[in-house]
């Protein structure tokens, strides 16, 4: 499983998207949800401050 969901991460990689949507091999659709679908993290986020 864990190949498979590497293999999903990178189809939504914001470096090589917008080509695959433009080549057809996803669609807009497809990146909104995976887009909808990502954990909000903000409450993990921990500032520090570096002097």
């Amino acid at each position: 499983m864990l190949l498979k969901k590497a293999l999903e991460d990178k189809l939504m990689d914001y470096r090589i998207r917008d080509r695959l949507v433009d080549d057809g091999k996803i669609t807009k659709e497809d990146v909104q949800k995976f887009l909808d679908d990502l954990k909000d993290e903000k409450s993990d986020v921990e500032n520090t401050r570096i002097e």
